[in-house]
């Protein structure tokens, strides 16, 4: 009898957990997609939105796929660092309201596809997104333009060709557009469509 309800036990144990890890219970990690996957998803999946979570220049001034909608996950400030012998302003302050700006306009059971310049930021908000709840987010790892030719995910291998390829003046070495959603021939613009601008943006001044 003992065994039987220990055995009973197990198996209802068992299909819980299945329904857990099935995203009914827990929300599950954001998926990794290209960007080539995501302009499909845009154009064969209902409920599914494109999320540029880059700085406000950056998608002014660098340009955007079209119908992003725009919400930084970190903001530029004045401060300026000296990164690999180039100094760069520091985009380091996390957006406070972040979650708090996508919830009033996305469902949490939205398909939430998130992209930033090269996959880093766009990693960290998906992941944020999660665990705020959001059930179906999608981190697009190539980014808008992509990461700094050329790119390896084997350490080793990258910093053997990136040595390579800087020792013999390699055409296009260390600069982006060689892989990410612009590399991949999608549309994008620099129009700015008031209804996909951060929100805050276009609330009336006070002044």
């Amino acid at each position: 009898m003992k065994k039987r309800v220990l055995v009973s036990g197990l198996v209802v144990g068992v299909l819980f957990f299945f329904f857990v890890w099935q995203g009914k219970g827990i929300a599950q990690d954001p998926k990794k997609i290209l960007s080539i996957e995501a302009f499909d998803m845009l154009n064969t999946v209902p409920d599914t939105y494109l999320i540029d979570v880059r700085t406000r220049p950056e998608y002014q001034f660098v340009g955007h796929p079209m119908g992003a909608y725009l919400f930084p996950y970190m903001f530029m400030t004045h401060d300026i660092e000296n990164k690999d012998g180039l100094c760069t302003y520091r985009y380091n302050t996390v957006n406070p309201d972040f979650i708090k700006e996508i919830s009033k306009v996305f469902q949490q059971v939205n398909n939430l596809i998130i992209i930033s310049r090269d996959g880093t930021r766009s990693a960290l908000a998906a992941k944020d997104l999660v665990d705020a709840g959001f059930k179906h987010v999608y981190d697009v790892t190539d980014g808008f333009e992509g990461a700094k030719f050329p790119c390896f995910e084997d350490s080793n291998r990258n910093k053997f060709y990136r040595q390579l390829a800087r020792r013999n003046k390699i055409y296009g070495f260390n600069f982006r557009r060689h892989y990410g959603w612009q590399w991949w021939g999608l549309p994008w613009h620099y129009d700015m469509d008031p209804k996909n601008i951060y929100p805050p943006d276009l609330a009336p001044s006070e002044e």
